[in-house]
């Protein structure tokens, strides 16, 4: 047998091997962007016949409209600066469908180093994307239960920290004031005694639902601070404005009615609040604003509960 003959054999050879695998090879001369090759197997996965393959406008046509613009760049990019690359991408089949793509591509280049062709596989990802799409939104899902009170379902104390952080430095930044609202429920631990642990999580959930009555900010945010204490963060909030909140919370939880026979306060669950305005400065810390808040509400609990009072801004001094 002949050289030339051997050569024939092997390239048949070469292509029942690729046209057996379910990765679908492709070749596009460089010089014409035609193809000058691409597998049977994408008439299986897509329904376009090879032969409609006729050049690399074919392949742009065939993908999804959201991810035509930056793969097409991408890939035109790295082939024209001879860079091997892979792109993942939605293509478009027959009946009007899509399938995941992942396209791996070489750059063939002639013995003078310029290009000459591009050679590739595409490969059908659809069930890989299933899988990281479920995994996404359960780690959304996560994420979102992380930022959750358990029992209030409410924000807990670390979303209200990471709000608190980033509403800081925009209020610092842009000179707005910075409300802060926090809310302890008087004589909770008599409550907890007398009515239980089962009441005790009822009344919690029920308070938390009607401090979220009284917010309309868009960025207002109230968590559960920890036990029977909660916070409500007011950005752009100035003092007038968080204390008719206050105000507002109490009432709401006066309407409530929540009978607590050891309450001195006419028998129903009533609460305690402080509550302070500030600018953010250089030197001030969240921690500290926090700390000052929480002396009123030691000050509200202290003379006598069901009471709000509210700092002044001499009253928050950095360490």
């Amino acid at each position: 047998m002949s050289y030339m003959g051997e050569l024939n054999n092997d390239s048949a050879v070469y292509r029942t091997l690729l046209e057996s695998t379910k990765a679908i090879p492709w070749r596009i001369d460089w010089a014409s962007k035609r193809f000058s090759y691409i597998g049977p197997q994408i008439e299986e996965l897509l329904g376009w016949t090879p032969e409609s393959w006729m050049s690399v406008e074919d392949w742009a046509a065939r993908m999804h409209p959201e991810d035509r613009e930056h793969v097409v760049s991408f890939c035109v990019a790295q082939s024209q600066a001879g860079v091997d690359h892979e792109a993942d991408y939605r293509a478009l089949t027959k009946d009007n469908g899509y399938v995941w793509i992942r396209d791996v591509v070489h750059v063939v280049r002639t013995p003078q180093g310029e290009p000459e062709a591009l050679v590739g596989f595409m490969f059908d990802i659809s069930e890989r994307k299933k899988t990281e799409e479920k995994l996404l939104a359960l780690q959304k899902e996560l994420e979102a239960l992380s930022f959750k009170d358990g029992l209030t379902n409410i924000a807990n104390r670390r979303r209200f920290d990471a709000c608190l952080q980033v509403e800081w430095e925009s209020a610092r930044t842009n000179r707005h004031p910075l409300s802060l609202l926090l809310f302890d429920i008087d004589y909770f631990k008599q409550y907890n005694d007398l009515y239980g642990h089962v009441r005790g999580d009822k009344c919690l959930v029920d308070i938390a639902q009607t401090l979220s009555l009284a917010l309309d900010g868009p960025r207002d945010l109230v968590a559960r601070y920890g036990g029977e204490e909660f916070i409500v963060l007011l950005p752009q909030a100035d003092a007038n404005v968080a204390l008719n909140v206050a105000e507002r919370c109490q009432r709401l939880v006066q309407k409530q009615a929540i009978a607590h026979a050891q309450s001195p306060h006419g028998e129903h669950i009533t609460v305690s609040i402080g509550v302070g305005t500030l600018i953010p400065s250089e030197g001030l810390r969240p921690s500290d604003f926090i700390d000052a808040v929480d002396q009123q509400l030691y000050a509200a609990k202290k003379n006598g509960r069901n009471r709000v009072e509210v700092l002044t801004l001499g009253d928050v001094t950095p360490p």
